[in-house]
């Protein structure tokens, strides 16, 4: 009879607490792309990565802190490639994949998504990071490697400013509204 391999504990306890941590750092990543097929691949990706790494991660300590830092760090290399690639016309693609909404609720979350990403990328992480995820400032500025009254101030900015823009009127916002406010008023 042949033998059967027996998983390693430690390997099997790693692989559940990776498992449990996945449909956070899939909301994170779709809240930092604004894709979910780029969320799904960061999230794969980082995934593989910490599996990968699995040796230096020490058991009991935070693993969505961990993984987070993970996909943030993949997610910001990825940026750094696009950059190096050429861009297609924003209006192209929208018309391309955009279908209208069939109820109200999606819209609402539509606008929300539609805020995030017109925030600052320091700052769109960092209320994602402590609002949509639930970090402590102390763990959001270790994630995101940076001061914990950085990390305070991006939150801060970051409500004040999706406030202010989910409070303004569809399409207020767009330059050439904003050339007519600027007419009007002048």
């Amino acid at each position: 009879m042949a033998e059967r391999t027996q998983a390693n504990p430690a390997d099997e306890s790693f692989r559940k607490e990776l498992l449990g941590v996945l449909p956070h750092l899939r909301a994170f990543a779709r809240g930092l792309s604004g894709r979910s097929d780029f969320a799904d691949d960061l999230v794969q990706e980082a995934a593989i990565k910490a599996w990968t790494a699995r040796e230096r991660y020490q058991a009991g300590t935070n693993m969505r802190a961990w993984t987070f830092a993970i996909l943030r760090n993949h997610y910001l290399s990825e940026l750094r490639r696009s950059r190096r690639q050429t861009d297609m016309d924003d209006s192209a693609v929208e018309r391309l994949l955009v279908m209208e909404a069939d109820q109200e609720g999606p819209l609402h979350l539509d606008d929300m998504e539609t805020a995030l990403q017109k925030l600052a990328p320091e700052r769109r992480e960092a209320v994602l990071l402590v609002g949509a995820s639930g970090f402590s400032y102390e763990e959001a500025a270790e994630i995101a490697e940076c001061p914990i009254g950085t990390m305070k101030s991006r939150v801060a900015r970051a409500r004040a400013e999706l406030a202010r823009l989910l409070e303004s009127e569809p399409g207020d916002a767009t330059p050439a509204a904003i050339e007519v406010k600027k007419r009007k008023a002048g």
